[in-house]
């Protein structure tokens, strides 16, 4: 495993679970793709190899964005909030982003009733990406 430069390991405060919050971003668009955690060994092999890596906290591993279903996040610039405590991770996003199969996770907006409207289609079958 590769280290973190010393100047970002001092820039990121890392939670008492030894993780930062991370958010995926379209690097041209400006579209808010994903939200999802990093640590030390996920942040190293993502500016190690330039292929965006984040850690799962539901299966406990590293999680290499696109790994199984093709839809990869190319780094693009990653930028450090000013308390350290988030990352924004500029992407160039191959297909879709949410595991819905839509290009963002972000697709629910709240209506004026208080209710959960859609905002983007289904684009890719998630059967298709990840068979079952």
């Amino acid at each position: 495993m590769s280290e973190l430069p010393p100047a970002l390991e001092e820039a990121i405060t890392f939670d008492e679970r030894g993780l930062v919050l991370a958010v995926a971003q379209q690097h041209d668009s400006g579209e808010v793709l994903m939200v999802a955690w990093m640590n030390r060994e996920s942040l190293a092999e993502t500016l190690a190899n330039g292929q965006v890596c984040y850690w799962s906290r539901s299966r406990g591993k590293l999680w290499r964005k696109g790994e199984t279903s093709g839809q990869t996040q190319k780094l693009v610039d990653l930028l450090v909030d000013c308390d350290g405590d988030s990352l924004l991770l500029r992407v160039d996003q191959t297909g879709v982003a949410c595991h819905t199969g839509r290009r963002s996770c972000f697709y629910q907006r709240v209506a004026e009733d208080g209710s959960l409207e859609e905002t983007l289609a289904v684009e890719t079958d998630p059967e298709t990406l990840y068979g079952g």
